[in-house]
């Protein structure tokens, strides 16, 4: 069974071109120091505190992930199947928790119920046109773990962002659609509970693991 075509919707909406963001962080400015190694000078950013300008490195966190061990082949080929569906659909979800701060400063600007609403309707032609067939190919499964890392990205259900956008009749309507293909847009995100073994592959993405 394919994904319906409402979840893709919901996918799509929440997508938008991305913005380029500066390599350097802001408040910074370059400044030089010496390469002990090759006793020549690099350009690295820097930062003024308590009057001396220092050079400023931004250290990113990393996640120590135990080894996942298996009783059995079964479980083994279990865990391959989930970490092939969520390597599949997390950039997706991903993109769409960055994306939806973005809408809602737009939808936010717009007073007009008509100007919205068109609004709307052209960014589901646009979305629709790039990333439909990509998304109503994904699988059941593929399909049900969106809809959790969704939540994941957005701190909503799939539900409340319908609902959101849309109104509490749509959301409605979408979630009795959705019942019909086995689908529930109201799924939540428990990363401590039935939802760990997802939450651990989506770690070992974001350090390169997988």
């Amino acid at each position: 069974m394919k994904i319906p075509v409402l979840i893709c919707f919901v996918f799509m909406f929440l997508m938008q071109t991305c913005f380029s963001q500066d390599t350097i962080p802001r408040k910074t400015f370059p400044v030089k120091i010496m390469n002990r190694d090759t006793l020549s000078p690099i350009v690295v950013p820097g930062k003024i505190l308590d009057g001396d300008t220092l050079p400023y490195v931004d250290l990113k966190a990393f996640t120590v992930i135990p080894p996942v061990k298996f009783d059995n082949y079964n479980e083994l080929l279990k865990y391959e199947k989930l970490v092939y569906r969520v390597r599949k659909v997390y950039p997706y979800a991903k993109l769409a928790g960055k994306k939806l701060a973005e809408y809602k400063v737009v939808l936010d600007s717009i007073t007009s119920k008509k100007e919205r609403k068109q609004f709307i309707k052209k960014a589901e032609k646009e979305l629709e046109a790039q990333f439909g067939d990509e998304i109503r190919n994904l699988s059941f499964s593929q399909g049900k773990i969106l809809i959790k890392l969704i939540y994941r990205e957005t701190g909503n259900s799939t539900y409340d962002i319908v609902k959101e956008l849309r109104g509490s009749f749509n959301a409605f309507i979408w979630q009795t659609m959705a019942t019909l293909f086995g689908y529930d847009l109201k799924t939540t995100y428990d990363p401590e509970g039935e939802d760990q073994m997802i939450e651990k592959i989506v770690q070992m993405i974001d350090a390169g693991i997988l």
